[in-house]
Parts: C-alpha cells; sequence; structure tokens
C-alpha cells in the first residue's frame, strides 16, 4: 500500500512568498559569513555560492540551508572560518588539497579555479580534497570551468554521513553522493547538470516537510515493504528511506547505485577522506546517522582549446544544443531543453524581479539579523 500524509500542517507562512533583491540576499548573507569570522573576500564568495540556490530555483540548496547547516557548522566549530587549504601533492595537472575544514561554499569554487589554471597548462586539471564541508549547489561550481570555456565536473560524498541503503540492503551505507557536469552551451544558457544519485537530495524531502507537502511516491520508501512514502516528515523520523535514482532493483536502483558508488571512489576514496561505508557502517540500524565531517570532493576541469582547438569545440558543442532545442517537442508549450537552461532562465528572472522567499524564511532570516528589505510579494 501507498503511505501517505496524515499529520502534515499547512503553515500560511509558508504559502506566503515576499520578493527580495538578489544583491540584498547576497551581501546580508556575506556580512553573516564575516561575523562568523570568514575573510571578507571568501564571505562573498560563499554567499554567492550559497544565493545561487536562490537564484537558479534549486532553493534546497539556497539560504534556506543558513540556519539548518551552516551556522551550526560554524557554532559546533565543525569548520574552520580562517583555514587555508594545504596542498598534499602537486604533480602539475594533478593535485591533492587538505581543505582542513574550510567552509566549502568557497573553498570548492577555489578548488575549480585552481583545476581550471591547471588545465591551461596542461589540458587538464584535477584536484583532488579531502577534509572538506558542505559545498552547495555542485553546479554552481562546475560552471566556472564552463565560464572558462572548458567543461567542469564535480563530485562529492557526504563525509561519514550515511543516508542511503543499498538496494536489498537493511544498513545506510552512502550519501546522495552529488554529480555534475557543466560545459558552454548556447549563448548564456550553459550546460549544467547537477544531480543527486538518489532520486532527490534530502533538502528537498526536508522544504517539503517545512511547507506542509505531501511528496511524489517515487522520492522515498517504507525500508520495511518499499512501498512509497509521500509523507516527507517521515524521512527525519526514520520511517522512510531515500530511493536511488533508478527506483527500485527491478527498475534500475543498481545505476543510482552504482553511479553512487563511483562517486564515493572518485570524491572520497581517492584523496582519503571519511567515506559512509565504513566497518562502523555496520553497526547502525538502518536509519540516516553519522556527521558529514572530513566530506572528500574532487574537480576537474577540461580545457577543449589544448586538446582540439577552442573554435573547434564550441562549433561543435553549439551544434549539439542547437540540434536539442530544435527537436519537436510532444506538447507545444514544454519546448525540448538541456540541464542548466531552465536554471540559467530563473536566474535572468529573479535577478530582475528578485528571489522569492517564502514568508516564514524570510522572518527566520531577519531574525539571525540579516538586513532584507521586502521588494514585493508574490
Amino acid at each position: 500500500m501507498t503511505v501517505t500524509r496524515h499529520d502534515i500542517r499547512q503553515d500560511s507562512g509558508q504559502r506566503r512568498t515576499v520578493l527580495v533583491a538578489h544583491n540584498d540576499l547576497l551581501r546580508a548573507t556575506a556580512e553573516m559569513f564575516v561575523t562568523r569570522g570568514v575573510p571578507a573576500a571568501r564571505a562573498t564568495a560563499a554567499a554567492t555560492a550559497l544565493c545561487y540556490g536562490d537564484l537558479a530555483g534549486l532553493d534546497s540548496h539556497g539560504v534556506f540551508n543558513l540556519s539548518r547547516l551552516y551556522l551550526p557548522l560554524f557554532e559546533s566549530g565543525r569548520t574552520d572560518p580562517t583555514a587555508e587549504p594545504d596542498i598534499l601533492t602537486d604533480l602539475g595537472a594533478c593535485t591533492v588539497v587538505d581543505a582542513r575544514r574550510a567552509l566549502g561554499l568557497w573553498a570548492a569554487s577555489e578548488a575549480m579555479d585552481l583545476a581550471v589554471t591547471r588545465a591551461r597548462s596542461h589540458g587538464i586539471g584535477l584536484v583532488s580534497v579531502r577534509n572538506a564541508t558542505h559545498f552547495g549547489c555542485a553546479g554552481f561550481h562546475a560552471a566556472r570551468a564552463a565560464d572558462q570555456g572548458m567543461i567542469g565536473v564535480v563530485a562529492s560524498n557526504c563525509g561519514g554521513q550515511r543516508i542511503a541503503r543499498p538496494p536489498r540492503g537493511t544498513l545506510a551505507m552512502l550519501g546522495t553522493n552529488p554529480l555534475s557536469v557543466a560545459a558552454p552551451a548556447l549563448d548564456g544558457h550553459p550546460f549544467v547538470l547537477d544531480m543527486s544519485t538518489t532520486v532527490v537530495p534530502t533538502g528537498r524531502i526536508r522544504i517539503a516537510a517545512r511547507r506542509g507537502e505531501a511528496i511524489p511516491g517515487g522520492w522515498l520508501e517504507d525500508p520495511a515493504s518499499g512501498d512509497p512514502v509521500t509523507d516527507p516528515t517521515a524521512f527525519d523520523r526514520g520511517e522512510a528511506c531515500l530511493r536511488w535514482l533508478g527506483g527500485d532493483p527491478h527498475t534500475g536502483a543498481y545505476k543510482g547505485f552504482g553511479l553512487g558508488l563511483a562517486v564515493e571512489l572518485l570524491a572520497a576514496v581517492l584523496p582519503g577522506a571519511a567515506v559512509g561505508p565504513d566497518p562502523s557502517a555496520l553497526d547502525g540500524d538502518g536509519r540516516p546517522h553519522g556527521r558529514d565531517d572530513d566530506i572528500g570532493f574532487f574537480v576537474l576541469a577540461i580545457a577543449p582549446a589544448r586538446l582540439r582547438g577552442e573554435e573547434d569545440f564550441q562549433a561543435a558543442a553549439r551544434s549539439v544544443f542547437t540540434t536539442l532545442v530544435d527537436c519537436p517537442p510532444v506538447d507545444g508549450s514544454n519546448p525540448v531543453r538541456y540541464p542548466g537552461w531552465w536554471e540559467a532562465e530563473r536566474a535572468l528572472t529573479r535577478q530582475r524581479d528578485g528571489i522569492p522567499l517564502p514568508a516564514s524564511l524570510h522572518e527566520e532570516l531577519t531574525g539571525l539579523g540579516l538586513v532584507l528589505p521586502v521588494n514585493g510579494a508574490l
């Protein structure tokens, strides 16, 4: 049977939405990071990465996480606001970096910038990072390479945190293990694939729970029966678990699980970060547990200009993506587009009109001391 929502309560503050200027949100968030000891330039870089989630419509990775995830990192000492990442191994095209618990929002951007610099010299630049913290939207950091005419790849595990079970397994072993690939495409609309290897990241579940909304039946499942669960609050009660991309073992869950394992190898085993499938995981009870400390991630930049000529690559990429958007749609009101297109469209709209924030989230942020003038309501 399908487990539906029972005790979800609608919050009128969640249903009301106010508009805040992107520049105001960016400024206030950067100031908040400065008050926590982050140097000003890096605080701005971190705020830019965090607010990108709200700008692009990826609300589960935006300022919703400020009080839930990032400020607790400072308060608990799990991130070092003044950390200086240390290069442990340097082979020119490839490096291993100890992030030293730096705030991942800026550290991942600096890692990609280093990868881009190395790619200009070597054709590729690989930066493998350990001892990191949560870095927000993987696609934001991958797109930094695309902005430089390169292909960017970003993957991250969840450190020692275990959220998802292997297919047919009873114990949580892996995180959501996001993966992103970005590249130049059509003007103003880069290709940006940004995905968790589970059906959705946990933030999507928690936003739905906060808003009192049911979720699609394919996101969560009952751990005993495998039946779909549509009550998002069941996840944090330990009564439901995330599904892998592909659904169940009969419809392709091993593909999502396999991708999650590939990310674990590339992002964490390679640099020596904490891993989900640690022997201690066998002592678990099947519920999500562990903390996302000592996250591992890797960033890769590939410079087509060094490999086949920039003009050749740009022309080929433009042809590919032009052909895709010219594909006749089944429904004329829903044109064919590629990953990253709609995020770019939302960003343009929200930079012009403002960032829509649930009124209750705006109240929460102003309660933290952020100065966020309201420019309108929806």
